[in-house]
C-alpha cells in the first residue's frame, strides 16, 4: 500500500463495504464482551453430575440453561419430545471355555478425578439400541468388523456364522460393526477399545496422561443411523406424546444381534483364549499378546436386557427476533446431554455457544437488531443418536422449509486446528470467519494456521491451495452430530465448527473419565480455544443473520462436485483394472501358490467384470452448473449497491432453496429418510460421508444396474441446482 492510501476494505460475503465495516466493528465489541470465566464456571456446573437423557441432572441442566437465555433477553421455551431410550437391566460377558473369566464391565474411580467416584444415577457401560439377547457361542476376532475385514477372514477360512464376534473400536462408527456381523450370520458382538487406537500406544493413560486406561470403555449408540437417526419408532415424524409409533419389533434401526462394549482389560482374557490362525498384521492391536482369529477354543456367554421406555427429551429453544428479514431463521445448535459427565462431549462445544449467545444478546441490548432472526437450540438426546434435534426438525419440517436460512452446529471441540465441514455454498463465509479469528497460541489467524497444516500434512492439491492463499475446501459431512436432520433430511445449508487435533479427549470419549478434571488437564486447560470457538461461532452466526443478502456462493460447490464426479470416474476405471487383475490371478492359481501351505487359506471368489458406465449426463450437468455459477458471480460483481428490500427477500428465498434443490423426495436407495443427493453418511461407514452417495455406493458395492439408474438422478439434481442459480442471476439483472 502506498503512503497516504486508505487500506482496502475487508471483504465480507453478502455485505456492502459500508455494512462490512459496521459488522467488523460490532464483532470487536462482541469479542470484548466475552468472558473466559463463564466458560469454566458453566462447564464445572453442567458436568458435576451424570446428565444423560432421562436423568434428573439432564432436566436440571436444561432448565438452568433456559433460565440463562431468558435472563439475556431471548424468547425461550423448552420443547419436549418422547423418543424410545433403552437403559440396561442386565449385562453379562463371561468366558466359559477353555477357562472361566467374568468381565467386570465397570470403570473404577480414579483419585485424581473427583467425579469418577460419583456412582448415583450413572449409566453403566453399554450400547444403546442393542436388542435384548442371551447367547453362548465360540468367539471370533474380526479386527474393526468392517466388510473388508470379513473378506480377509474368508481368505483365512474363518466363518462367523453362529459365532460371537469381538471387534475393536475405530476406523468406522460403532454401529457398523454389529450390522456387518449380523449380515455375516454372527449371533452376538462385543466391541472393545484397543490401546493401539486410544490407549497407551497413543500416549500415557489417564490420569498420568489423557488416554484411555485399562478399564475405560466406550458407551455409545449402535442404532443403525445410516437408515435414519432419531426415535426408532417415529421415522419422519416428531415424537410427541400422541405421535403414531411403530411396534418395537418393526423398528429397522435397532440391531439384529445383542451388542456390548468392553474395556481392553476385559477383552484381554478373551483374546488370549482364542486359537485358530494368527491374525494378519493389519488386525493386530497393541495388547501384549498374539492376536488369533479363532474360532475357539474360546467360548463366550453374552447376555443383555434393557428397559425400553419412552423418555422425555428437553430441547431448549431461544429466539432473538430479527428486523427486516425476520422471517428468515439462522439456527445455531449444540447438544447438552452426555453419556456420563460429558465435559468434552458435549460441553466443550456447548459452553462456548452459550457465551457466544450471551455476547450476541449484549449487542442486542445495546440497540443492535439483526436483519434475520437467530434461534439458539440446545438439544437433548444427541448421544443415543440425535434424538432431540431430529424430532424437533421433523416436527417443525414445514416451518423450516420456509424459514430456515442456515444451521450452524458445534459439538466436541478442543485445542488445535480449525475444523469446519458442511455445505460448500457456505465456503466463503467459513473462510472469512476463520480469517478473522486469532489462534490463541500461535497468534496468527486460525485460517493461516490451518493453511500451514495443509502445507505440511496435506495432499498435493491441498498444499497448492494453501500456498495460493485460496479458500480451503470444506469437508463433506456424514453423520454423528445434530446437523444431520437439517442438512441431509431437510436440505438446509449447514456448517459444523470446532477445533481439535491437539487434545487428548479421545481417551476419555464416552467414559466416566470425560470429566471436568480430564478436560482442564488434557484438553483445553485454560479455555483458550473454547473462547476462540465463541468468537468463530459468533462471527458465522451474526454474519449469516446480518448480511444484506445471504452469504451463499456457488464456486466452492462447483469445485467440490467436479472433484466428486472425477473421483467416481477414476474409481470405476481403477475397479475395472483391479478386477481384471484379481480374476486373472485366481484363474492362474497365483493366490493359491503364493500362500503359505501351512496356514489355512481359501482363494477369493472371482468377481463380475466392471462394465463401462456412462457418466456423460453427470459430466454435462457439472458443466452446466459451472457455467451457471460463473454467470452468477459475474452478475453479483456488477451489482454496485445493495438491492431493494423486496429484491433481497426474493433473492434470499432463492438462495435458501438452492440447498433444497439437492434433495430428492424419494430419498436414497435403501434409506429414503436421507434425501440429499450430494452428502450422506456411508451405508457401511456411518459417521464418514459419501458424496454423490447414490452413485458412489452403487459402484463400491458393485451394483451396476443401480449405478446406471443413479447417474441420471444425480445429474438431474445438479441441473436443478443450476436452475436455482440461474433464477438468482436473473433476479439480479
Amino acid at each position: 500500500m502506498l503512503s497516504g492510501q486508505s487500506p482496502s476494505p475487508v471483504h465480507l460475503t453478502g455485505f456492502s463495504d459500508s455494512a462490512a465495516s459496521e459488522q467488523l466493528a460490532r464483532e470487536k465489541r462482541f469479542d470484548s464482551s466475552l468472558d473466559r470465566n463463564d466458560l469454566q464456571t458453566w462447564m464445572e456446573r453442567l458436568s458435576a453430575k451424570p446428565h444423560h437423557l432421562g436423568s434428573a441432572a439432564d432436566k436440571e441442566n436444561a432448565e438452568f440453561i433456559a433460565g440463562l437465555f431468558r435472563s439475556w433477553g431471548y424468547d425461550t421455551t423448552i420443547e419436549t419430545f418422547y423418543p424410545l431410550f433403552p437403559t440396561p437391566k442386565l449385562r453379562r460377558v463371561e468366558l466359559t471355555q477353555p477357562r472361566r473369566y467374568v468381565a467386570k464391565l465397570e470403570e473404577p474411580a480414579i483419585p485424581e478425578d473427583k467425579s469418577s467416584g460419583l456412582r448415583e444415577n450413572q449409566l453403566p457401560v453399554y450400547n444403546a439400541f442393542s436388542i435384548d439377547g442371551d447367547v453362548t457361542a465360540p468367539l471370533v476376532y474380526v479386527n474393526y468388523g468392517l466388510p473388508a475385514d470379513y473378506e480377509m477372514l474368508d481368505q483365512r477360512g474363518v466363518d462367523v456364522k453362529g459365532k460371537i464376534v469381538i471387534a475393536r473400536y475405530g476406523n468406522s462408527w460403532r454401529g457398523i460393526k454389529p450390522k456387518v456381523a449380523a449380515e455375516h450370520g454372527a449371533v452376538g458382538c462385543l466391541i472393545y477399545s484397543d490401546p493401539r487406537d486410544d490407549g497407551y500406544f497413543q500416549g500415557d493413560a489417564y490420569p498420568k496422561g489423557g488416554f484411555r486406561p485399562a478399564y475405560g470403555a466406550q458407551r455409545g449408540s449402535v442404532m443403525d443411523a445410516t437408515l435414519y437417526p432419531g426415535d426408532p419408532l417415529t421415522p419422519g415424524v416428531g415424537a410427541t406424546e400422541d405421535a403414531p409409533r411403530l411396534p418395537r419389533e418393526k423398528a429397522e434401526t435397532i440391531t439384529k444381534i445383542p451388542v456390548l462394549p468392553i474395556s481392553y482389560a476385559d477383552a484381554t482374557p478373551l483374546l488370549e483364549a482364542l486359537g485358530g490362525p494368527v491374525a494378519p498384521e493389519a488386525f493386530r492391536g497393541a495388547l501384549p499378546l498374539t492376536y488369533h482369529l479363532g474360532p475357539g477354543p474360546a467360548v463366550v456367554h453374552l447376555a443383555v436386557q434393557f428397559d425400553w421406555r419412552l423418555t422425555p427429551a428437553y430441547d431448549v429453544i431461544a429466539r432473538l427476533p430479527g428486523g427486516e428479514l425476520s422471517d428468515e431463521w439462522v439456527i445455531r445448535g449444540n447438544h447438552e446431554d452426555g453419556w456420563v459427565f460429558g465435559a468434552s462431549d458435549p460441553l466443550s462445544g456447548l459452553v462456548p455457544m452459550m457465551e457466544e449467545a450471551r455476547g450476541v444478546a449484549a449487542l442486542a441490548k445495546a440497540g443492535w437488531k439483526p436483519r434475520r432472526s437467530i434461534v439458539y437450540a440446545i438439544w437433548d438426546g444427541e448421544e443415543p443418536m440425535l434424538l432431540g434435534s431430529t424430532e424437533w426438525a421433523e416436527f417443525h419440517a414445514g416451518e423450516l422449509a420456509q424459514h430456515a436460512a442456515a444451521y450452524i452446529n458445534s459439538d466436541v471441540s478442543g485445542r488445535g486446528m480449525l475444523e469446519i465441514g458442511g455445505s460448500h455454498t457456505l465456503e466463503h463465509l467459513a473462510n472469512e470467519a476463520a480469517r478473522d479469528v486469532v489462534d490463541p497460541e500461535r497468534k496468527v489467524s486460525t485460517l493461516d494456521r490451518y493453511r500451514a497444516s495443509a502445507v505440511v500434512y496435506g495432499t498435493s492439491q491441498q498444499k497448492q491451495i494453501a500456498r495460493e492463499k485460496s479458500d480451503f475446501s470444506l469437508e463433506a459431512l456424514g453423520t454423528g452430530s445434530d446437523y444431520t436432520p437439517f442438512l441431509q433430511h431437510l436440505g438446509i445449508a449447514t456448517l459444523n465448527i470446532g477445533f481439535g487435533g491437539e487434545s487428548e479427549s479421545d481417551g476419555s470419549y464416552h467414559s466416566i473419565y470425560d470429566s471436568y478434571d480430564h478436560y482442564t488437564k488434557f484438553d483445553d486447560p485454560d479455555f483458550q480455544y473454547a473462547l476462540s470457538l465463541s468468537q468463530l461461532g459468533g462471527r458465522v452466526t451474526m454474519r449469516l443473520a446480518n448480511a444484506e443478502t445471504l452469504p451463499v456462493q456457488f464456486d466452492g460447490f462447483v469445485r467440490a462436485v467436479t472433484g466428486y464426479v472425477d473421483e467416481l470416474v477414476k474409481m470405476a476405471d481403477r475397479m475395472r483394472a483391479d478386477t481384471e487383475d484379481r480374476n486373472r490371478s485366481i484363474a492362474d492359481r497365483s493366490f493359491e501358490l503364493a500362500a503359505d501351505p501351512r496356514i489355512p487359506f481359501a482363494a477369493p471368489a472371482a468377481r463380475t467384470p466392471v462394465p463401462y458406465l456412462n457418466f456423460a449426463l453427470l459430466q454435462n450437468a457439472v458443466a452446466r452448473l459451472r457455467n451457471s455459477a460463473r454467470l452468477f458471480e459475474e452478475q453479483e460483481q456488477r451489482a454496485s449497491a445493495p438491492f431493494p428490500l423486496d429484491t433481497r427477500k426474493q433473492l434470499d428465498q432463492i438462495l435458501m432453496q438452492s440447498e433444497r434443490a439437492l434433495l430428492r423426495p424419494e430419498g436414497l436407495p435403501r434409506r429414503p429418510w436421507y434425501k440429499h443427493e450430494i452428502y450422506a453418511p456411508g451405508y457401511y461407514t456411518g459417521y464418514s460421508p459419501k458424496t454423490i452417495p447414490g452413485v458412489r455406493e452403487a459402484i463400491e458395492e458393485r451394483r451396476w444396474d443401480d449405478a446406471n439408474a443413479q447417474i441420471p438422478i444425480a445429474a438431474q439434481t445438479l441441473e436443478a441446482m443450476a436452475g436455482q442459480i440461474d433464477r438468482a442471476t436473473a433476479l439480479m439483472h
